[in-house]
């Protein structure tokens, strides 16, 4: 069985704890995006998969689309244990992608299962697409109205 190692680093880096605090965390050059996703076109359907663990998605969660734009908004509150060290990320977390072309805002679906929100999002068919044939026609001007 594997245990746990605690990490304690003190010595000359011990100012960077700092950089740990919700003020700071544009500075951290690691941290990455709070809000982690993926996204991909599956069986007609735009998918966006966010990692959201710890949260509650009745309370905490909003997912919105409003002009192509599609925004998760979710907020993780940080209980009162007092601890050692975290590297969980309290407060509000946003994030939002454009849809791609075809994207039907009125058919969307959201589920929350095991700490992951997956939103497909359906997509038009291109194949019902009108196409229209534009007739060339041979030594004519366009004349200007």
């Amino acid at each position: 069985m594997a245990t746990l190692a605690r990490r304690d680093i003190r010595g000359p880096l011990d100012f960077l704890d700092w950089l740990e605090t919700p003020w700071a965390a544009a500075l951290h050059p690691v941290s990455g995006h709070p809000l982690r996703m993926e996204d991909y076109v599956k069986n007609g359907s735009y998918v966006v998969r966010a990692e959201m663990p710890g949260i509650n998605p009745e309370k905490d969660l909003e997912v919105t689309v409003s002009k192509g734009i599609l925004t998760i908004k979710a907020s993780r509150q940080e209980d009162s244990h007092a601890r050692h060290h975290s590297e969980f990320r309290y407060g509000t977390f946003a994030r939002s992608v454009t849809l791609p072309e075809g994207a039907d805002e009125e058919h969307i679906e959201a589920v929350y299962d095991n700490g992951i929100l997956e939103i497909s999002v359906a997509l038009a068919s291109k194949s019902g697409e009108a196409r229209r044939t534009i007739p060339v026609m041979l030594n004519h001007h366009i004349k200007a109205t």
